[in-house]
């Protein structure tokens, strides 16, 4: 799978209006069939910025994202709230899911 990780600093007076801001290119980025999961949380320390957690299935699900409609009217819409580029990490990973963090296993 195709896993990224991306910082988004948001401008402040747009920073609480983020999920609304960004609602129509998650929904679109969720409803692709390659896309496994696309997920925003909000930074504890800084409040403007989001971080953004999203995998797709493999390489041709990637190439299809990013030359999605939606993805190239999020090139448009996006960057306006944005204080800066956003960072990126870009991976390929032999798994499909998340693994269980054996470190802090909860037992029944």
């Amino acid at each position: 799978m195709i896993f990224i990780t991306a910082k988004f600093r948001v401008r402040p007076e747009d920073a609480d209006r983020w999920p609304e801001i960004s609602a129509e290119f998650t929904a679109a980025t969720r409803g692709e069939p390659g896309c496994l999961w696309f997920d925003w949380s909000r930074s504890l320390d800084d409040p403007t910025e989001y971080v953004l957690v999203e995998a797709f299935k493999d390489g041709d699900a990637g190439v299809a994202h990013v030359t999605s409609d939606h993805f190239k009217k999020a090139q448009q819409t996006l960057p306006p709230h944005l204080v800066a580029t956003p960072k990126i990490v870009n991976t390929t990973l032999e798994q499909n899911d998340w693994s269980e963090l054996g470190e802090m296993a909860v037992k029944d």
